[in-house]
């Protein structure tokens, strides 16, 4: 018990003091998280190996991410938003998974595996980029504006990424697993004829959708009667973990099943309550993640291999920066907007490490390129922040000067 306590205290003040202050200096929460993480392993070994299963239980916090994301999905605000959903970040998720893939392709790795890596490199910081944009009033701006446009089609874009992994297993890494410590659980798919997969897994959506419109209301007005706040929090709780048990149970990804939910939910009236009482719950999870994945970097890979990844990071940051910027010429965004659109979004994001995580567990990413692409990862979310104050002083300073000529 003593050790149990004295690990969750290290943890708790890990966070409790890195996040305000990489908040105060202007690098955000996320980063904080990770930097607290790689203060209490790799640095000071306060904490040992039971990171590695403290981070499957975090990952429940990006189930819960999603969750989230469907809530604030109202169809009418996404089908009036629709043409920038579409044209920026649909051209923007394809075009960078491709290069990426057929990049990595060429350097010789199968291609199940080089798709990974593309899937990864696609994705930006969705809790870095709208935090840092929020902070500088830049929300309601064009760019900032283009900018959510993107990450909600990456948040998007997450779902059918997870439920494609699984199918990309290559027989190499099954035969010696590279997801140490996974369980491979057993699904009601396991010896199924394809057509009744399909059956069985649509018939899953189907009451994960039907139930949040028709059972869940009736559910939550009984227990809002009872006006007990803490029962209100544990049946929000007990949606989300049932729906993710279902979607397990047919051998699909938990956050397909809860980001349906969520869309479903959009217009209940008891939305609000559902958003407060998961918000805590998926902060705590994800920060424990973020904590997780700063604990498990290889500080000793970093060294042996320094010049490797920090070309890697470079060459990820400048790839994404030229696709995005030219999706905004193309699109005729103007060229501030683009520019902030661009520099905001050309890090790897949190979700590439929920990506890493899942494909190495199911067998279509190798330990020792996870282990470097964790890496890559961190040190791109890290720069992040320094190419927001070169926007800062290299471009807000010229477009206020020309809209005052103009």
């Amino acid at each position: 018990m003593c050790g149990f306590l004295f690990q969750a205290f290290i943890y708790l003040i890990a966070a409790v003091i890195a996040v305000p202050i990489a908040k105060r200096i202007g690098l955000g929460s996320v980063l904080g998280y990770l930097i607290a993480g790689i203060i209490i392993r790799p640095l000071v070994g306060l904490v040992g190996n039971e990171t590695q299963d403290l981070q499957h239980f975090a990952e429940f916090g990006v189930v819960m991410m999603l969750f989230l994301v469907g809530l604030e999905l109202e169809p009418q605000a996404l089908w009036a938003m629709k043409k920038k959903l579409l044209s920026l970040g649909g051209c923007q998720v394809i075009l960078t998974t491709i290069l990426i893939a057929v990049i990595a392709f060429s350097f010789g790795f199968k291609w199940q595996t080089s798709l990974v890596l593309g899937f990864i490199g696609a994705l930006s910081s969705t809790a870095i980029v709208l935090q840092t944009l929020g902070e500088k009033g830049l929300l309601k701006s064009e760019g900032g504006k283009s900018s959510f446009s993107v990450l909600l089609f990456q948040d998007i874009a997450v779902i059918p990424m997870l439920a494609i992994v699984p199918l990309l297993a290559i027989s190499e890494f099954i035969a010696f697993p590279s997801g140490a410590g996974h369980e491979g659980g057993h699904s009601l798919l396991d010896g199924l004829p394809a057509w009744a997969a399909a059956l069985t897994t649509l018939g899953a959506i189907a009451a994960v959708v039907l139930g949040g419109h028709f059972l869940s209301r009736p559910l939550f007005r009984f227990i809002a009667k009872s006006k007990l706040r803490e029962i209100f929090t544990a049946s929000a709780l007990m949606l989300v973990i049932a729906i993710a048990l279902l979607m397990e149970l047919v051998g699909h990804s938990p956050a397909l099943g809860t980001f349906l939910a969520g869309v479903v939910l959009a217009n209940s009236e008891y939305r609000h309550e559902l958003e407060s009482d998961i918000e805590p719950f998926k902060g705590l999870l994800l920060g424990l993640f973020f904590i997780t994945v700063g604990a498990g970097i290889n500080l000793e890979l970093l060294q042996n291999e320094l010049l490797l990844i920090v070309g890697l990071s470079i060459s990820v940051i400048a790839l994404k920066f030229s696709i995005l910027y030219g999706i905004a010429f193309i699109t005729k965004l103007p060229r501030y907007s683009g520019l902030l659109m661009a520099m905001g979004l050309c890090q790897v994001g949190e979700f590439g490490f929920v990506l890493i995580s899942f494909s190495t567990q199911n067998n279509a990413l190798p330990n020792d390129i996870a282990a470097l692409l964790s890496l890559v990862v961190a040190l791109t979310m890290l720069l992040t922040p320094f190419l927001f104050i070169i926007y800062d002083k290299l471009v807000c300073g010229k477009l206020t000067e020309e809209e005052k000529k103009a």
